[in-house]
């Protein structure tokens, strides 16, 4: 039997891309990495796609085409891939997902949902936010997409202490270690829930 098709969609360096990769050749995540999609050209991500053999597609993002539009490209590409579920991991433009594919696209975010999320909250402006708040705790979450920025029912979250020294680069590399753990965790339940499917429904 074969194994889930994943799409991962990127528009940064590509680090949780590597670290699924990793987890699907050790045999811990029964999945394959059908398609690497980015919004932008040049990306570490789509180079470390490239050296890792996966196969990539850039979709630029244009004020002509839209979000609407953005996400109908999307979408048929991710469905022409043959995928079962949508990874958004480290993709930062606002996808549009069409109807039948609600309950099948997954993100996950560096802190606790629904703290320190929304448009414009991603990378170390979410760290630096969790510092001057002075939270105790921060961590991850892995979450269903629904076409708002950060938003969706909640798959799957885990939790750190926020310690004393903690800068927005040392909170930045201990979230992103339990990231490592979470999302490759929410994929499998993610994929569970979807009971086998092996597409969308129509």
């Amino acid at each position: 039997m074969s194994a889930p098709r994943l799409a991962v969609l990127v528009s940064g360096g590509g680090r949780s891309l590597e670290n699924l990769a990793a987890r699907i050749a050790d045999g811990s995540l029964a999945a394959e990495i059908a398609l690497v999609l980015s919004d932008r050209p040049g990306i570490g991500a789509l180079a470390r796609a490239e050296r890792l053999g996966l196969p990539t597609l850039v979709v630029p993002w244009t004020k002509e085409l839209g979000g609407e539009g953005f996400g109908a490209r999307v979408f048929a590409a991710v469905e022409e891939s043959g995928v079962v579920l949508v990874v958004l991991a480290g993709f930062l433009r606002l996808l549009r997902v069409p109807e039948r594919w609600l309950g099948r696209v997954i993100n996950i975010h560096p802190a606790l949902l629904p703290a320190f999320g929304g448009k414009g909250m991603y990378g170390d402006r979410v760290h630096r936010a969790v510092l001057e708040s002075g939270q105790r705790t921060t961590g991850c979450t892995v979450h269903y997409v629904d076409n708002q920025y950060d938003h969706g029912p909640i798959l799957l979250q885990r939790t750190i202490e926020v310690l004393p020294d903690d800068t927005a680069e040392t909170l930045a590399h201990r979230v992103f270690e339990e990231e490592k753990i979470a999302l490759p965790a929410a994929i499998a339940l993610a994929l569970c829930r979807a009971g086998g499917r092996s597409g969308p429904e129509h």
